[in-house]
């Protein structure tokens, strides 16, 4: 829920708890360690906050979660920025030196040793985007960014952009045009940028180094003429609503995600590029139910999306582990890469896939928004719980099995906690952290007085 503020009575005695801290404390801050971290902190996690409450209103602020106990730090680190508070998401840079927030048009660069704003070369640490986006990639050169935003003018015939972002001087660099731009995906090297915009036919290759000389750093690979849009026929068409891509460990090979029918397309697929040419070359396509987010684990692929129901009466939660009162449900394909098969599938929670990270244990975590909320009392088993659902789906990568926790709300991050069987997760507004043991939510939790938008581990 947007802006929503789960167990109201829970939040305001937090509050109270806080309050009585800060007065004890002075100030909210001022631990000492020798760490160099404002909070004395060596494992944190950091938890966006556009909601956290401020002398005046709410303010956009990252708490501190020390993620070794599972602690919130009385430290809260200001970010500014946009007013009114947005929601947002985080960006950690491949060195895990800076994190990145976006709230509204608006990146704060977050020094994470110094625990505040300020980019790496000093300064305000702030830059301000044409217009909001929700895709951003940091380059492997921890110094270039790349946002993608649907509504940039930059005078083509249609707008949108890759905006090229230079955060030593904190600055804009190059706005480069991809119609209705949404996403964007940067290779581990930096030497590849794809972006995926409003085109359902088109992925757009991208050269960093070709950026601000007379070459076009742009690359579109399109389907060819007269193609099929059946997966796997002859002369099968590549793409259809790409929307996703993951490369492989060493960038010679870029999987996209083609969302098909859950977008208005035809078929999902998952199509492998080959990268290690001037131009991206297409491997080869699979179909698969569905398509628009997934997680690489050595040689399978788990892709997640969500069918549209083909009739008004149609129930694509048929075959389902989970009991459920749902009748559209998601579908989580796991891809033997080898063969190039699907080797099983499962039924999980639907909406629009954007979140997928794996826990101890095998524990597949997986998120999405707008999905199909449930609170509601089985017909006929009136004393029985009522089934509460939401949009996280656990997958079990060793027997399949599949958890679909009792909380509700969308999931907008997703934080397994390195060393330890906890996952941290977003959903609904507020932080809950799982045991992968059970699967289910652990005992010491930590309330969140605000918003909890996304998590992520900087150490």
């Amino acid at each position: 829920m947007l802006f929503g503020v789960p167990d109201l009575k829970k939040t305001l005695t937090a509050m109270a708890v806080l309050v009585a801290f800060c007065v004890a404390f002075s100030s909210c801050g001022g631990s000492s360690s020798n760490t160099g971290h404002r909070s004395g902190l060596k494992f944190r996690a950091f938890v966006f906050n556009p909601l956290f409450p401020g002398g005046v209103g709410p303010a956009q602020f990252l708490n501190i979660i020390d993620a070794t106990q599972d602690l919130l730090s009385l430290d809260a680190i200001s970010l500014g920025g946009t007013t009114p508070p947005t929601p947002g998401f985080m960006v950690l840079f491949p060195n895990k030196r800076f994190t990145l927030v976006l709230s509204g048009k608006t990146i704060s660069l977050l020094n994470n040793a110094t625990e505040a704003v300020s980019g790496p070369s000093g300064g305000t640490g702030l830059i301000t985007l044409p217009d909001v986006t929700q895709s951003i990639a940091v380059g492997a050169d921890n110094l270039t960014g790349y946002a993608a935003v649907p509504n940039a003018s930059v005078g083509a015939p249609a707008p949108g952009a890759i905006e090229v972002l230079d955060f030593s001087s904190l600055g804009i660099v190059a706005a480069l045009p991809v119609a209705g731009a949404q996403y964007v995906v940067a290779s581990h090297n930096g030497n590849r940028v794809l972006a995926f915009g409003s085109a359902p036919d088109t992925v757009t290759a991208i050269s960093p180094s070709l950026i601000g000389t007379i070459n076009d750093p742009r690359t579109p690979v399109t389907n060819p003429p007269g193609c099929s849009p059946t997966p796997g026929s002859v002369n099968s068409c590549p793409f259809d609503h790409p929307v996703w891509a993951i490369f492989t460990s060493d960038d010679s090979t870029a999987y996209i995600f083609n969302a098909g029918p859950e977008l208005g397309g035809t078929a999902a697929s998952i199509t492998a590029l080959d990268m290690t040419g001037t131009a991206p070359a297409v491997l080869w396509t699979l179909g698969v139910p569905s398509a628009t987010y997934g997680l690489l684990s050595g040689n399978t692929l788990y892709v997640a999306g969500s069918m549209p129901l083909p009739t008004p009466t149609s129930n694509t939660c048929t075959g389902s582990t989970t009991a459920t009162l749902a009748t559209k449900c998601g579908q989580l394909s796991v891809i033997d890469l080898p063969s190039k098969t699907v080797a099983s599938s499962a039924i999980i929670t639907d909406g629009y896939h954007s979140r997928m990270e794996m826990g101890a244990n095998g524990q597949l975590f997986i998120g999405s928004q707008t999905c199909t909320t449930i609170n509601a009392q089985t017909p006929g088993n009136t004393s029985n719980p009522p089934e509460i659902r939401g949009c996280l789906s656990i997958f079990n990568t060793a027997n399949s099995a599949v958890v679909v926790p009792p909380q509700q709300g969308d999931v907008n991050g997703i934080a397994p906690i390195t060393g330890r069987i906890v996952v941290y997760v977003c959903q609904g507004g507020g932080l809950q952290i799982y045991d992968t043991t059970t699967d289910k939510l652990q005992v010491t939790q930590v309330t969140i007085i605000g918003q909890a938008d996304d998590v992520k581990l900087v150490d």
